[in-house]
C-alpha cells in the first residue's frame, strides 16, 4: 500500500513549495482546488471543503466577512484580510490571512486541520491534499495561486516526435485538463455489458463523449460469442468486472476527476473507501512519481516480450497540473512508451490494451483508428 506522509509544521511548507503545479478552480465549476501561496509557503483551501463529510459546521457572515468552523468541542473564527483569529475565544495569529477569489473564500489549511485536529496529508504523486475521514477520505488538487484554468483549453491535441535512444517516436498526444469546468470521466462497456465489443467511435458517440480511448484488454481472439476482459473495471461506481488476484495496474477516478494509479493488490481495499466512480486495469505501470517504474514480473505478465516487443501502444498518464495524457503510438516496446509518456510531462502513467486495440478519438473523429472492436473504453466529456 503507498505510503503517504503527515503534514506538519515544516514539512507541510516543504511539499508544497515543491509539488505544487499550475492551474485554478473556478468559483462556478462545482470543482474545488486549494491554493498553494509560493511567497509563504502556505496552501489555502475553500471553507466548503471542511463542511462535505468531515462533520464540521461552516458559518459565513457576509456583512462582516467572518467565516466560523466548528466541529465537536471547538470553534474557529477567521476574518477575511485579517491575520488575528480565535479559537474557542482566545485570540490567535494566523501565518497569512485568508483571502476570497473568484467569490470563493480560501482559508490556510494547516491552521484549521491543528485546531479542530483533524488529520491532512500530503499525496506528492499527485500535488493533492487528503483529508483523512472516519468514513474514508476526501481529495483536494493543490494549485499555484494566481493560475486560471477555467480560461485554458480543456482539451489540447498534437502529433509530437520524441527522441528515445536512437530512435524517433511519433505519437498522438491529447491533454485533457482535470480542474477544467465541464470534464467528465467515465467508463463504458462496449453494448452496455461485459463481454460484448463495439467500435469505439460508437462507444463515443453513444456516450456523448468529446474523447474516447480503448481500455484494458480482452479475449480478443476468442470464437466464442462472448469476449470477456481481463482485469478489474469499475462503471458508474460499480464493479462491472471482477479480476481477483490479478497484480497489475488499475487507473482509478472519482466523482471530482482526483485521479490515481493503483497497484493490483491494493485495489479491493481502495474501492472500499469509497469514492471510486470508474477503474480500469491494464498495465504494466510506466511511470511513479515521475520515474520510469518497469516490474512486469510482480504485476504478473509472464511473456518476456512485453518488454522487447514492438507494437501499437496506447498509454494513460496524470501530470502534476491535473493534465490527463492519452496518447497512442503506431510502434513502440514497452520502455520506450515509458520514456516517451515521462518526456511529455507525465509523472504517474499506465499502459493499455494496444495491438489492433489501440484507439484514441477526439471532437467527432479519429485520431488513432482501431483495428477491431473494442470491449470497454475511458470516456471524457467536456466543453
Amino acid at each position: 500500500m503507498k505510503k503517504r506522509t503527515t503534514l506538519r509544521a515544516a514539512a507541510w511548507a516543504a511539499a508544497l513549495l515543491l509539488a505544487a503545479a499550475p492551474s485554478a478552480g473556478a468559483a462556478g465549476s462545482g470543482k474545488m482546488y486549494g491554493y498553494a501561496d509560493s511567497a509563504t509557503g502556505l496552501t489555502f483551501v475553500p471553507i466548503r471543503f471542511f463542511s462535505e463529510r468531515s462533520g464540521a459546521s461552516v458559518d459565513w457572515n457576509s456583512e462582516r466577512k467572518r467565516v466560523s468552523i466548528t466541529k465537536k468541542d471547538v470553534s474557529v473564527t477567521l476574518n477575511v484580510g485579517s491575520r488575528t483569529a480565535e479559537v474557542n475565544g482566545e485570540q490567535a495569529e494566523l501565518a497569512a490571512a485568508p483571502f476570497t477569489d473568484g467569490g470563493v473564500t480560501y482559508v490556510p489549511l494547516r491552521f484549521i486541520t491543528d485546531a479542530l485536529r483533524l488529520n491532512a496529508e500530503w499525496d506528492s504523486s499527485l500535488a493533492s491534499v487528503k483529508l483523512q475521514l472516519t468514513d474514508g477520505e476526501v481529495t483536494l488538487p493543490v494549485i499555484d495561486r494566481g493560475a486560471r484554468p477555467e480560461e485554458e483549453a480543456a482539451f489540447s491535441r498534437e502529433t509530437r516526435s520524441f527522441r528515445i535512444g536512437s530512435r524517433t517516436i511519433e505519437a498522438e498526444l491529447l491533454a485533457v485538463s482535470l480542474l477544467a469546468p465541464g470534464v467528465d470521466l467515465s467508463v463504458a462497456l462496449a453494448g452496455g455489458k461485459a463481454g460484448e465489443t463495439e467500435e469505439l467511435k460508437n462507444i463515443a458517440a453513444r456516450t456523448g463523449a468529446t474523447a474516447a480511448m480503448n481500455g484494458t484488454f480482452f479475449d480478443a481472439y476468442t470464437d466464442a460469442a462472448k469476449k470477456n476482459p481481463y482485469g478489474y473495471i469499475v462503471s458508474d461506481g460499480q464493479i462491472a468486472w471482477r479480476a481477483a488476484g490479478d497484480k497489475r495496474t488499475i487507473f482509478v477516478f472519482d466523482k471530482s476527476n482526483n485521479v490515481e494509479f493503483v497497484d493490483g493488490a491494493d485495489f479491493l481495499e481502495r474501492f472500499d473507501r469509497g469514492d471510486v466512480e470508474g477503474a480500469l486495469q491494464a498495465g504494466p505501470r510506466l511511470l511513479r512519481d515521475g520515474k520510469v517504474a518497469l516490474n512486469v514480473v510482480a504485476e504478473g505478465f509472464k511473456d518476456p516480450k512485453i518488454l522487447t516487443g514492438g507494437g501499437a501502444r496506447s498509454a494513460i498518464g496524470v501530470t502534476r497540473d491535473h493534465r490527463l495524457l492519452l496518447a497512442t503510438v503506431p510502434g513502440a516496446t514497452i520502455p520506450q512508451l515509458a520514456e516517451m509518456m515521462k518526456q511529455a510531462g507525465a509523472v504517474q502513467a499506465m499502459n493499455l490494451d494496444g495491438g489492433a486495440s489501440s484507439g484514441l478519438y477526439y471532437n467527432g473523429r479519429y485520431v488513432t483508428k482501431p483495428g477491431r472492436p473494442i470491449s470497454n473504453a475511458l470516456v471524457i466529456k467536456g466543453m
